[in-house]
């Protein structure tokens, strides 16, 4: 039995997500070429974006490519969850959650003893029959 792909990129305490972005598309190239590399690239700039506005400690983002689906998380230092806001069409935000929660499968939040950690799972689709 093999073990399923899975990398921890432990980006805390740095700023800027393209680090998280660049990490995460190059897993999903070599181990879920199925995923939509876009919509799970959007859903790892929000989920890192949001630990880095909303919380002041660390945060670590884990993907993992199982048989069935592919799963995003992302670990951070607040025991807050994320909150859906209005969305402000003058620049001030409230997209980043509801993208999140449309894009992914299937999104959980569950406490961490220090802090929470955010789950989106995309189930693979399957495959057709094939035809001889």
């Amino acid at each position: 039995m093999s073990e399923e792909p899975h990398v921890v990129i432990v980006e805390s305490p740095h700023r800027d997500t393209a680090s998280a972005r660049r990490a995460a598309a190059e897993f999903l190239t070599r181990h879920c070429p199925w995923a939509d590399l876009d919509a799970v690239l959007l859903v790892v700039s929000e989920l890192v974006a949001n630990a880095v506005r909303h919380t002041s400690g660390w945060w670590r983002l884990h993907l993992t490519a199982g048989r069935e689906a592919l799963v995003v998380e992302i670990d951070d230092s607040s025991p807050q969850p994320p909150v859906a806001r209005d969305p402000d069409f003058g620049g001030g935000g409230g997209f980043g959650w509801h993208m999140v929660l449309r894009l992914a499968s299937r999104v959980e939040i569950r406490p961490l003893p220090e802090g929470k950690r955010v789950q989106a799972v995309w189930d693979r689709p399957a495959t057709p029959p094939r035809v001889c």
